[in-house]
């Protein structure tokens, strides 16, 4: 569990809700109180892996255990969010589209960005935004593409590596070998002729992060991305990518900042508990009128 925190007033009307992410690989859930002046705190944070586990069951297991976590009772959450594969999230009382979510968890952790790449386990989306989190347009990758955390997955499984080892054998590369970009079997089947070849993992790691990070760069410039880029989603905690997304930016003279968070895998679910909040309030003050 991981916490990130916003002044609140304890004289301000207060309200619990949470957001539920249910992505193709995990589960992630966010506990979050706000108050009427708009600020919020993070109670509880937490990520839980599908594994070829009932999805159902994990939603249900994993719930309970993030709001006790929180040290919330049920009857306390006034708005259950769902997000992404929400219409397994039997007991929400609103769901919200992915880019709506991230865009919104985006600004939550890092306010000054204005666009927003979320990569996840099946594909890979950039979001321009304003100031409100509100998307003015986007460009995403197709789901066989070598972009995606799936992918990436099966690459660090093949070469015997944990995927949060990753991100740092990707920084020690010394000369790293580039893959296909267009397609990820063309992609698996390079890394496996590096493999026979000899080639370093690290190097291997590193040239899949410039295949990727050249994927997202295309989406960027389409997008039309100025200034701060937030990442979000299942790979943002990927230093070797982060790092090779920037390494680009700096060798294109692009004039962009690439920001991560600690909590950025939380995106989603964040948004989705901030948006339900937004929803609770304006629900409330209609049926008050």
């Amino acid at each position: 569990m991981t916490a990130h925190a916003a002044a609140k007033t304890s004289t301000a009307h207060e309200l619990v809700t949470t957001g539920l992410d249910v992505g193709s690989s995990a589960v992630k859930i966010a506990v979050v109180r706000t108050a009427d002046n708009a600020s919020a705190e993070v109670l509880a944070l937490r990520a839980d892996r599908i594994r070829r586990r009932d999805l159902r069951k994990v939603i249900d297991e994993s719930y309970p255990t993030a709001l006790e976590e929180a040290g919330v009772e049920p009857d306390e959450v006034a708005y259950v969010a769902s997000t992404g594969e929400g219409e397994l999230v039997d007991f929400r009382r609103g769901h919200f589209y992915g880019m709506t979510t991230h865009a919104r968890g985006a600004i939550f952790l890092v306010p000054a960005a204005r666009a927003v790449l979320d990569v996840g386990a099946l594909h890979a989306r950039a979001m321009r935004i304003d100031e409100r989190s509100r998307v003015l347009g986007y460009r995403m990758t197709s789901q066989c593409a070598s972009g995606s955390g799936q992918f990436l997955e099966n690459v660090a499984r093949y070469l015997g590596v944990a995927l949060e080892e990753v991100g740092q054998l990707s920084l020690a590369a010394k000369t790293p070998e580039q893959v296909s970009s267009i397609c990820a079997v063309l992609a698996e089947t390079d890394v496996i002729n590096m493999v026979s070849r000899g080639i370093a993992t690290a190097d291997i790691l590193k040239g899949i992060h410039l295949s990727m990070a050249g994927r997202y760069m295309k989406l960027l410039r389409a997008i039309g991305a100025e200034k701060h880029v937030a990442i979000t989603g299942g790979l943002a905690s990927d230093v070797g990518l982060v790092e090779t997304m920037r390494e680009l930016v700096a060798a294109d003279g692009m004039e962009l900042e690439i920001h991560t968070h600690v909590d950025s895998i939380y995106a989603g679910a964040l948004g989705a508990a901030l948006w339900g909040a937004y929803r609770h309030r304006v629900l409330a003050r209609r049926k008050a009128s």
